[in-house]
């Protein structure tokens, strides 16, 4: 009779714990400690179920974290290639007057950077060889004025001249003839280096 009676105090005991813990499926006291047997196992209720199992107790399985989420890949830095290209501006006999360069504006215009440009002033043979020099640098340095004009910047700019040094026209005849073939020799080379966008 006295076992009864302390199973049965027992009994209530743990239904008035359970009723008032905040532990779902566990006894528990007051404070929501879960009781443990004397083997250290946990308590459970006949409300017990596995979803309920709590950190500590027998079923418990704990939760993975979730992944972090990866880190943005970083914008592709855009790509930069070198380039080194060459123009011609051919001028008329004994003149220094600078025709179209809209095509060398527009090609330094699409650099992403420009890192120099060199204008070097040709002259035909016909004259002597002082003359020719002094005219090459005259076209030269006319090329950079119409250039600057144009909203280059006139410090990217060097100029030089090599009068009639460098031919590259293979003329005979005289006269207008011979005027009007050697006119790949009367020319400022521009030369830009720079970089460009790659696609």
């Amino acid at each position: 009779m006295k076992k009864i009676a302390i199973a049965a105090g027992l009994a209530m005991t743990l239904g008035f714990s359970a009723a008032q813990a905040q532990v779902p499926g566990y006894a528990a006291n007051s404070s929501d400690t879960v009781w443990r047997t004397s083997f250290g196992e946990c308590w459970q209720t006949s409300s017990w179920t596995p979803e309920k199992a709590v950190p500590g107790c027998a079923g418990y399985v704990a939760q993975a974290e979730p992944a972090p989420a990866p880190a943005p890949a970083p914008a592709p830095a855009p790509e930069v290639a070198d380039i080194d290209r060459k123009f011609a501006l051919y001028f008329d006999f004994d003149s220094t007057r600078v025709g179209d360069i809209s095509t060398i504006v527009n090609h330094i215009g699409s650099l992403a950077t420009v890192e120099s440009i060199s204008l070097t002033g040709h002259a035909d043979r016909i004259g002597n060889m002082a003359y020719n020099d002094r005219l090459s640098q005259r076209r030269a340095d006319a090329v950079a004025a119409a250039l600057a004009n144009a909203g280059v910047n006139r410090n990217l700019m060097s100029t030089s001249s090599m009068g009639s040094r460098s031919p590259v026209a293979n003329c005979s005849g005289r006269g207008a003839e011979l005027i009007a073939c050697l006119r790949p020799d009367r020319r400022v080379d521009v030369e830009i280096k720079g970089t460009r966008r790659g696609q």
